[in-house]
């Protein structure tokens, strides 16, 4: 599916580039320890330039919370430095397409403005698979800017899942040939062939 096309003919400003580094930068921190390297961050502008309020990467796993993702770590990050739940004057950036969960949280916190790098086939809510940004009856419009850098956050994502089957492969292998009391786990039934994970290159996961 194309990416949404939000805004997408804007040339990329210095801003939202130097914004979406800074949120690849919170993406590697989830890589870091494990979890899917998404990650975000929130700026506020200023008479004196745009000003970094919270960051936030991805961490259901390791906090054992399925609402932390990046865009909410860093909302609530920015919602208790700055003392109101409404964030009228900030902007996100985030390496990909917000699920409808943040969509509707950054909606509550009325933020002025989103800007996302890749697209999300399976779960994005800002075009993908819906669109929660252009519904007209909501009682708050967010500006939504998408494929920012959309090469990089990609890649960054694929690299990440291509490794994780690779490992999994490996552990499936490992432990077919586990030995047991009596020997190596071997496959019982009528089998033609056997493939074995890992060796076979169009094994899928």
């Amino acid at each position: 599916m194309d990416a949404p096309a939000h805004d997408s003919q804007q040339p990329l400003s210095p801003a939202d580039e130097r914004g979406m580094r800074l949120a690849l930068d919170q993406a590697h921190n989830a890589l870091l320890v494990g979890e899917v390297p998404v990650g975000a961050v929130i700026v506020r502008a200023t008479p004196e330039g745009p000003q970094l309020i919270a960051t936030g990467y991805n961490r259901p796993i390791t906090t054992h919370d399925p609402t932390a993702h990046a865009e909410i770590v860093a909302l609530r990050h920015a919602a208790a430095l700055l003392g109101n739940y409404r964030l009228p004057e900030c902007e996100l950036y985030v390496t990909l397409e917000p699920c409808a969960m943040c969509a509707m949280a950054l909606m509550h916190a009325r933020f002025k403005r989103v800007v996302f790098g890749a697209p999300d086939p399976k779960t994005g809510a800002a075009g993908s698979v819906l669109d929660l940004f252009a519904q007209a009856q909501l009682n708050h419009q967010t500006q939504v800017l998408g494929g920012v850098m959309a090469d990089a956050c990609g890649t960054l994502l694929r690299d990440f899942f291509a490794e994780r089957r690779r490992q999994r492969r490996q552990e499936r292998a490992a432990s077919m040939w586990m030995p047991g009391p009596e020997g190596p786990v071997i496959p019982t039934g009528e089998a033609l062939e056997l493939h074995l994970p890992g060796l076979d290159e169009e094994d899928d996961d």
